[in-house]
């Protein structure tokens, strides 16, 4: 059997985490992949991954071949583009992913100015309110709202956004300002449920974290729907800050708890740290990043 392709179905499962899912991957049968693993393992005299009918995971031996097998990849991959003359200019189809709000408010412009750029490139966006495993589904960039897990991503950072509570000033003249996180008990909570899972509401007093347990008159999982329903004066919602910065700016919304407001959170460019970062990527990471860092800025409340 090809040592590279070992090698290859080797990088495939350790950054899939399933024989199954890198077969997918690879569009290699679940048979082929464990005679890819075992041959390498009889090549190397050792176990590259400890597996039962109910886990996986990375053997010492594994991890340090899977460092050295990505440097062998990626020179190879250089190696090859390099030849074909594809690394002086990007091409391709790009896949980008974002959460649906900020994805709208935010990437069109910004995917449709690169490709402008790059005529040579096509792109693909998906706006999705979930996290979406990029190396599973095929994408290239994903703008990540929030603190990141341990990965084998790289991640660059291109500015943070607040999660705040907004009313209308007329709820507010109705119902009244709450002075502290305990008097939104009495208050009615319009729930976007991406931001509220557990009906809580967790704040930032001083230094000091807190929360307070809530029960929505309303609850819905599209950010925009919540954000309207508050508009109308329906009550209090939670939002992040880019999500509400034009209508705080009208005046058709009021911060509520400003104090109280959790700390900022960052957000993320991530890709695959898989192999060889395309052209493609590369070029697109380096355009998006100062124009969406702007567009925070702007979006910024």
């Amino acid at each position: 059997m090809d040592r590279l392709h070992e090698i290859e179905v080797f990088i495939a499962v350790a950054e899939a985490g399933s024989f199954a899912r890198a077969g997918r991957q690879l569009r290699l049968s679940p048979p082929a992949v464990t005679r890819a693993i075992a041959a390498l393992e009889e090549r190397l005299g050792a176990r590259v991954f400890n597996r039962t009918t109910r886990s996986l995971s990375i053997t010492d031996v594994g991890q340090r071949f899977l460092e050295a097998g990505r440097r062998l990849v990626t020179d190879l991959d250089t190696a090859e583009k390099e030849a074909v003359g594809e690394t002086a200019s990007p091409q391709g189809h790009l896949n980008v992913t974002a959460s649906v709000t900020f994805g709208r408010s935010a990437l069109p412009p910004v995917v449709c100015s690169f490709l402008s750029r790059y005529p040579r490139v096509t792109a693909s966006v998906l706006l999705l309110d979930r996290v979406v495993n990029l190396i599973e589904e095929g994408i290239d960039v994903a703008v990540r709202i929030g603190h990141l897990p341990d990965s084998n991503l790289i991640a660059k950072r291109i500015g943070s956004v607040r999660r705040m509570l907004v009313a209308s000033p007329d709820y507010l003249a109705r119902r009244g300002m709450p002075e502290t996180p305990a008097d939104l008990r009495f208050h009615a909570i319009l729930a976007f449920t991406g931001l509220m899972p557990n009906r809580e509401w967790r704040f930032q007093n001083g230094q000091k974290p807190g929360s307070v347990a809530l029960r929505p008159t309303f609850e819905i999982n599209d950010a925009v729907a919540a954000i309207q329903a508050a508009e109308m004066g329906n009550g209090i919602t939670i939002a992040l800050s880019y999500m509400v910065s034009d209508q705080i700016r009208a005046g058709k919304l009021v911060p509520v708890l400003d104090p109280f407001t959790p700390s900022a959170v960052p957000v993320h460019l991530v890709y695959p740290h898989a192999r060889l970062v395309a052209p493609k990527t590369r070029a697109f990471i380096d355009h998006a990043a100062p124009r969406l860092r702007s567009a925070l800025d702007r979006l910024a409340t």
